[in-house]
């Protein structure tokens, strides 16, 4: 058989060691060997390509992003790393400055922990700047949006308004409200934004999968919106057009399980690059916002446990709804009670009707030996995000140093778990060279969680083919695999660690295509 391609003269990381070269046909691997094995198969037609040394990974899977939210938030105001509250009123004040009255101003990324006041904003800081638009800014972590007063009378959110269920509305002294809305409450103002049109939506989701495939990602879990028919369509026109450039796994959010169900879909339907997967539930918060439900209270704020999502028996009949039609429960738990809430929602549900079922915790920030021990015996997938390592600086005073060796215990996971990396972009970057860097070094937290370079590539590889139950098809370098693959600037497993995240993307395949190339 003639290869349609043939890379060459490269280091390619495969399951039984290194290869040299690999041929491609059609979308597979066909053959991984030496320069010479690989030379058998190159004919007249064969387009080759002269890697130079270059280092060769699996293809990157990202099993957590949000991929519209990304898009659109590529045109918001972007507040990360935002040092002060004054430097997020000037933010807001010049974008008001070029918006007619009455505009949105949307924005997201800002961090109480590093601004200069150490306070949340509110709504009294942004009407200073912007009193004719209304303004809605998520925090970090998306479970917490700050709004001005102009948003909240669009809302009609006054002093009376009761907290939504698994919501709250933040009061000061008077009971008035602050502008500061905490999980469901938020949706009280987003729903009032005028949402984006579907060309609107086909434009971010071009935009999000063309900054994913320039770090490395061949395959991305996508967690779907409110808006999930339009990004489903918005992903469809896209691929007639040539322009998905890469694999998505749909994960649609829990109010859409009747419609899916209505019309006989399930975990699985579709095609390697376009495929609906699970059903994504939330059980609680952030730990950033102080919402992630845990066992025992916040360290840094006694009293507060965070907040359920749904009573523990409602989360049980939504996962049991969700495990009997034959869907993957893809269910957000961050704290550890929160964690324990879902697994038992889980147990119940496969005592109800045993299959393989894979359902994922999505985060499992806050674990403990029995969340572990239950975790291995329920044969849940974990899907981590190595990042928050960085970010979450702040972890150890938030949940007391005893509780610290338990927050993103990687290492603790893979012992027992299969785990999944992912960003959770927008709330991280979308870059899983900086994924494995932060999982390899750990700042902040103990080092006993620290993964080996070759256990970070496994999570982003092996690991988020396994949650989508793809590991037959790819996260390896294989033949007979899809041929996706990444071409790195440097041998990632030889770098000094905190080297990892300067190394370059040099080419994205996928499918034997080349759908991003470095420019030199």
């Amino acid at each position: 058989m003639e290869a349609q391609s043939a890379f060459i003269n490269g280091v390619i990381l495969t399951p039984s060691g290194r290869a040299e070269a690999l041929a491609v046909y059609s979308d597979r691997i066909i053959k991984v060997g030496t320069v010479e094995e690989v030379s058998r198969l190159i004919g007249p037609r064969t387009r080759v390509v002269d890697l130079g040394g270059k280092f060769v990974i699996p293809g990157l899977i990202d099993a957590h992003v949000h991929l519209s939210g990304y898009g659109l938030s590529l045109t918001q105001l972007n507040l990360r790393g935002t040092k002060s509250i004054r430097e997020l009123k000037e933010a807001v004040r010049e974008r008001a400055l070029s918006l007619d009255k009455g505009e949105w101003i949307l924005g997201r990324g800002w961090d109480q922990e590093l601004f200069e006041e150490r306070r949340y904003p509110n709504r009294w800081d942004l009407d200073e700047v912007a009193p004719e638009n209304p303004v809605f800014l998520r925090r970090i972590c998306g479970h917490v949006c700050v709004v001005n007063s102009k948003a909240l009378e669009m809302a009609f959110i006054t002093k009376d308004t009761k907290d939504p269920p698994g919501g709250k509305i933040d009061r000061d002294e008077r009971g008035e409200p602050t502008g500061i809305l905490r999980e469901s409450a938020v949706k009280l103002v987003y729903k009032k934004i005028p949402p984006p049109s579907l060309e609107q939506l086909k434009e971010a989701l071009a935009r999000a999968m063309h900054e994913a495939v320039k770090r490395g990602l061949t395959s991305i879990h996508f967690m779907c919106s409110e808006r999930f028919p339009d990004e489903l369509r918005a992903l469809q026109m896209l691929r007639k057009e040539g322009k998905l450039l890469l694999r998505i796994y749909l994960v649609p959010p829990y109010e859409f399980l009747k419609e899916l169900e209505e019309v006989g879909l399930s975990t699985g339907f579709g095609d390697s690059m376009l495929r609906i997967g699970g059903i994504k539930i939330f059980a609680d918060g952030s730990l950033g916002g102080r919402t992630a439900a845990l066992e025992e209270p916040y360290a840094d704020m006694p009293g507060n446990k965070g907040i359920l999502i749904h009573p523990p028996e409602e989360l049980k009949e939504i996962v049991l709804r969700v495990h009997r039609a034959g869907f993957q429960a893809v269910i957000h738990a961050i704290g550890d009670r929160a964690i324990r809430v879902a697994l038992d929602a889980i147990e119940s549900a496969i005592r109800e009707e045993p299959r393989d079922h894979r359902h994922r915790i999505e985060h499992a920030s806050l674990v403990n030996p029995r969340i572990l021990e239950r975790m291995r015996e329920l044969k849940v997938v974990a899907v981590c995000q190595p990042h928050f390592i960085f970010t979450d600086f702040w972890a150890k005073d938030r949940v007391g140093p005893e509780r610290a060796k338990w927050v993103y215990a990687l290492k603790s996971l893979m012992k027992n778990v299969v785990v999944a990396g992912s960003s959770d972009c927008p709330v991280e970057p979308i870059d899983p060279l900086r994924g494995i860097w932060a999982a390899v070094t750990r700042p902040f937290l103990p080092k006993n969680e620290r993964l080996t370079v070759e256990e970070a590539i496994q999570i982003y590889t092996k690991g988020g083919a396994y949650a989508s139950f793809e590991e037959d098809e790819k996260g390896t370098i294989e033949e007979g695999k899809l041929a996706d693959f990444v071409v790195l600037s440097d041998d990632i497993t030889k770098t000094e660690p905190d080297k990892i995240k300067e190394i370059n993307v040099e080419m994205v395949v996928v499918g034997g295509r080349i759908v991003y190339r470095r420019a030199t």
